[in-house]
C-alpha cells in the first residue's frame, strides 16, 4: 500500500486502550479541543457491514492551524489534525496522521517552517504516548 505523506506506528497495546490514551492526551492539553470522533466500524456495522476496529480523533488548535490556513487555505480540506487508530487483518493495531511536512509540500504552504514544526513534534508526541 502507497502511504504517501502518512506516518504510522504500531500500538503496544489492545484496540481499545490505544485509543483511549490518545483521546485522554488530547483531552489534557489544554491547548487542543477535540472536534469530532468517528466510529467507522459502528457505521460500517449499521449497514451490515463488517470492518476490523478503526477510529478517527479529530482535533485541533487555531493558534496554529489558522496561520497555515491564512497561508494556503486549501490545507483546510486536511485540518483540523485527525488521527486513525485501527486494527489491520493481522490484529496488529496501529495510529496513522497525515506528515505535516507532507501537508506543506501538497498545499505550497510557506514561510511557516516553525508552525509545522511544532504541529509535527507535537503530533509525535501524541502518538507516542498512544502507543507506548
Amino acid at each position: 500500500m502507497n502511504e504517501t505523506g502518512i506516518i504510522s506506528k504500531i500500538s503496544h497495546q489492545d484496540f481499545d486502550t490505544t485509543y483511549q490514551k490518545l483521546k485522554s492526551v488530547i483531552e489534557n492539553n489544554p491547548n487542543l479541543r477535540i472536534i469530532a470522533e468517528l466510529n467507522h466500524q459502528a457505521n460500517a456495522s449499521s449497514v451490515g457491514l463488517e470492518l476490523n476496529p478503526t477510529r478517527i480523533i479529530m482535533f485541533g488548535n487555531p493558534n496554529l492551524g489558522t496561520p497555515l490556513m491564512q497561508n494556503a487555505q486549501t490545507i483546510g480540506l486536511d485540518l483540523p489534525q485527525k488521527v486513525l487508530v485501527y486494527q489491520d487483518a493481522e490484529g496488529v493495531v496501529k495510529v496513522s496522521y497525515n506528515n505535516p511536512l507532507y501537508l506543506r509540500d501538497r498545499h505550497g504552504i510557506k514561510n511557516q517552517e516553525d508552525i509545522l514544526n511544532k504541529i509535527a513534534g507535537a503530533l509525535n508526541k501524541i502518538t507516542d504516548a498512544a502507543i507506548g
